[in-house]
């Protein structure tokens, strides 16, 4: 099964159209020999003219654990998006190297691991063995619009 039938069948999308909009001065993705860097991804809904957050705030505070692993699932299909539109399709990833997850969160929360969980997860849902992956889930005092989650991504192909 590819990885595109395995996302189907777990009732999501991989986001269609335009890139998202970049909030700073950076390329949101790049490949080096077999290498893919993408930039971080936080939960906007990229085909929404505006780009708006899907959740929005502060762990420990503002929003559920529950509610940040589904948002860290929308920042895995956006990186899925990068990669689909630099690759073709997704049949070409051999690996999910590592990814990076920060979340934005008050100080007395702790379950970090858990948050990022919700990206590692879909990951290895969709891509089995080579979505299995080192992965590093901080805690941040901020991060862009107010976004719950921020990550980065590592691939090889």
């Amino acid at each position: 099964m590819t990885p595109e039938e395995k996302i189907s069948l777990l009732n999501l999308n991989i986001p269609k159209g335009r890139s998202p909009a970049t909030i700073g001065s950076y390329i949101p993705v790049t490949k080096v020999e077999n290498l893919i860097f993408i930039s971080g991804q936080i939960p906007t809904d990229i085909e929404s003219p505006s780009n708006e957050l899907k959740y929005k705030g502060k762990l420990g505070r503002d929003i559920s654990i529950e509610e940040a692993q589904e948002a860290g699932k929308i920042c895995v299909l956006n990186a899925l998006f990068h990669l689909k539109s630099l690759l073709g399709n997704l049949d070409k990833i051999k690996k999910i190297i590592k990814i990076t997850g920060y979340v934005n969160s008050d100080e007395n929360f702790t379950e970090h691991p858990k948050v990022i969980n919700g990206a590692s997860d879909l990951l290895i849902n969709i891509f089995g063995e080579k979505g299995k992956h080192t992965r590093v889930a901080i805690g941040v005092n901020s991060l862009p619009l107010g976004s719950p989650i921020e990550i980065d991504f590592i691939i090889q192909v």
